[in-house]
């Protein structure tokens, strides 16, 4: 696996893609930096995009990846080699490069800041690992919607469309149960509700550590009310990490199961 993962990791950083996406994130970076008063200020403006922009990354490329490089998948399965090993090990190389595109991104500009110097190191180290967290969790769902459909324009439409739900519209319809059925106590389905978004889940783990009351929302105020910060966090964190664990466990069942 080893072989596979250092392959994919530098057939991506190969690509000027990856290269943009690191630019990008050291340009957003500095910019904010310059334009907010501090660093806590920075990280808070830098939460929505992350959040939004880390996910659709890494759908796109893990749809990308799985469809332009079959050939090559192909070749690999002829050989005496575990089905899951090869994708596991695609996988892996794809979101580390990534990961390591928002980590170089973001730390350098902060780095040069002075972020060793000030207490919002644990901040941010929180917010580098909601984004490293997401990168993980949508190349997983974006590699299974590949390879459950053979259809490249089916695929990556599904792809964007689980993306654009989980971004925008789950919120949103989230809402609007709540009001249609604000005269019932929902907290508890509000909690349980949330651990099926893990940008959700990304956004309260990071508002918890920050303890911005008023930029929690209705689902960060509910986490907070029930379980503390503490607790809130943990949980956060466990359910991100199990975000990661499902979509590839669904992975492995689908690659030994489907013919190629």
């Amino acid at each position: 696996m080893r072989k596979i993962i250092k392959y994919s990791f530098y057939d991506l950083a190969r690509s000027r893609w990856s290269y943009v996406y690191l630019m990008f994130y050291l340009l957003v970076g500095f910019l904010l930096l310059f334009l907010n008063a501090g660093l806590s200020n920075a990280i808070i403006t830098l939460l929505n995009i992350v959040l939004i922009l880390t996910p659709l990354i890494g759908t796109v490329f893990g749809v990308m990846y799985v469809y332009s490089s079959r050939e090559f998948t192909e070749l690999l399965l002829a050989q005496p080699l575990k089905r899951s090993t090869i994708f596991l090990g695609q996988y892996l190389g794809i979101s580390i490069s990534l990961s390591l595109s928002l980590f170089v991104g973001l730390g350098i500009p902060f780095v040069l800041y002075g972020l060793f110097q000030s207490a919002e190191i644990f901040n941010f180290l929180i917010l580098l690992f909601a984004g490293v967290a997401l990168t993980f969790i949508f190349v997983a769902i974006s590699f299974l919607i590949s390879l459950k459909f053979d259809n490249k324009i089916k695929g990556f439409g599904l792809a964007i469309l689980a993306w654009l739900f989980l971004a925008i519209m789950y919120d949103g319809l989230f809402i609007t149960f709540m009001v249609l059925f604000s005269d019932y106590p929902l907290e508890k389905y509000a909690l349980a509700a949330t651990v099926f978004n893990p940008i959700d889940l990304s956004r309260i783990l990071i508002l918890l550590k920050l303890d911005i009351s008023a930029l929690l929302g209705y689902t960060g105020a509910v986490f907070k009310s029930f379980l503390g910060n503490s607790y809130g966090m943990v949980i956060s964190f466990l359910f991100l990490l199990l975000w990661v664990v499902l979509p590839l466990l669904f992975i492995t069942k689908t690659v030994n199961k489907k013919d190629f």
